[in-house]
């Protein structure tokens, strides 16, 4: 296995148990860097190489801007925090930006961005707020999450909705009223530790089943369930609802086996394959495969489907596509030139060509 050194060293890091010198020592360093990359998890591995006393200085970098980056984006929470509540806007930080603070160690986790659920009918004051705190406006109204950002390194998600409606049409419905699972006095909110687990999973299975997703969100889990003690009948009951009981539990089993050093099932190891080759945002080869099978049919199907746009609200295509392209759906009597748009689009950032050099390789 490819990544073994990588699953090493990022279980000795969240276990707190001291890295083998000798191993290192006969490790490739630049492959484990770009595993560890691909992965976001070359701070956690940093971690794990100090305890042996090596210090190699691509990964003690990693780990200071990871520490840092993270300080600064804790620090402006606590301000656009301060002005939802002086606004009487609630909000709930999601996923990650509580996640790292269960790690051993500040830092130690990785971050993108803050991820944050506010109340969707205040939209346009949480817009003015983040303006006000010096951030730039990089998306807003035109899907389920609003994008700011702040130099030099803040990046905030502002959700009006956990799922969007051009998403699994179980998790929007399970989803569409989540202000009643939600728990607080203040307007600082935060979901049950089990109702925390199943979105983090809802949210996984999102990325898993489209283009993939990498290590770090095993890895996520494993120490939640390494801090958390869950009702996992209520687990299992509602992600049942959620159609995703099987993948959690698939999931669950992986971490647990994975990250204690316990002997991997043939299930295991097939869900670890698929998880080590999509890197932490997944890959266009895995999102191609994933689409084939949700399209059915070969590939003239399947470039139809990509080609032509959904103008029924019935189509289950239809919300995500005008939530990517509200000027065309705003404006129904130029849908007709989408297509075009999209591919001229597609040829110019090269995803195109890309997609059909991986539709052409498949069988």
């Amino acid at each position: 296995m490819e990544a073994e050194d990588l699953i090493y060293l990022v279980s000795c890091a969240v276990n707190g148990v001291k890295a083998d010198p000798e191993r290192i020592a006969g490790m490739d360093m630049d492959e484990l860097y770009e595993q560890a990359n691909r992965h976001y998890l070359t701070a956690t591995v940093a971690h794990a190489l100090e305890t042996a006393g090596v210090k190699e200085e691509r990964f003690v970098k990693a780990k200071k801007h990871s520490a840092l980056k993270n300080a600064q984006m804790d620090m402006e929470m606590s301000e656009v925090f301060a002005e939802l509540d002086a606004a009487g806007i609630w909000h709930m930080p999601l996923k990650g930006t509580l996640l790292q603070h269960l790690y051993p160690v500040y830092g130690m986790r990785q971050m993108s961005d803050h991820d944050i659920l506010f109340d969707a009918k205040r939209a346009d004051d949480v817009k003015s707020i983040m303006e006000k705190l010096g951030f730039s406006v990089e998306h807003f109204g035109a899907s389920n999450h609003d994008v700011y950002h702040k130099e030099p390194v803040s990046n905030f998600e502002m959700h009006t909705s956990l799922f969007g409606s051009g998403h699994d049409e179980k998790m929007y419905k399970y989803y569409t009223d989540v202000e009643k699972r939600l728990l607080g006095d203040g307007y600082e909110k935060h979901f049950s530790p089990e109702d925390f687990y199943i979105y983090m999973l809802a949210h996984e299975y999102k990325h898993y089943s489209m283009g993939g997703t990498g290590l770090r969100s095993i890895l996520d889990v494993y120490v939640y369930l390494q801090k958390e003690s869950l009702d996992m009948d209520y687990v299992a009951t509602e992600t049942e609802k959620l159609g995703i009981a099987e993948f959690e539990a698939a999931n669950r089993l992986l971490a647990q086996h994975l990250f204690s050093g316990k002997e991997l099932t043939d299930a295991d190891k097939e869900m670890l394959e698929y998880v080590l080759s999509s890197g932490v945002y997944g890959t266009m080869d895995h999102r191609v495969e994933n689409r084939m099978k949700e399209y059915g049919g070969g590939k003239i199907w399947y470039m139809l489907n990509r080609f032509f746009v959904p103008v029924s609200k019935k189509n289950k295509r239809y919300q995500a596509m005008a939530a990517y392209f509200p000027f065309f759906y705003k404006h129904k009597i130029l849908l007709p030139l989408l297509p075009f748009y999209r591919v001229l689009r597609g040829l110019k950032n090269g995803k195109m060509i890309r997609e059909l050099k991986i539709l052409k390789q498949v069988k």
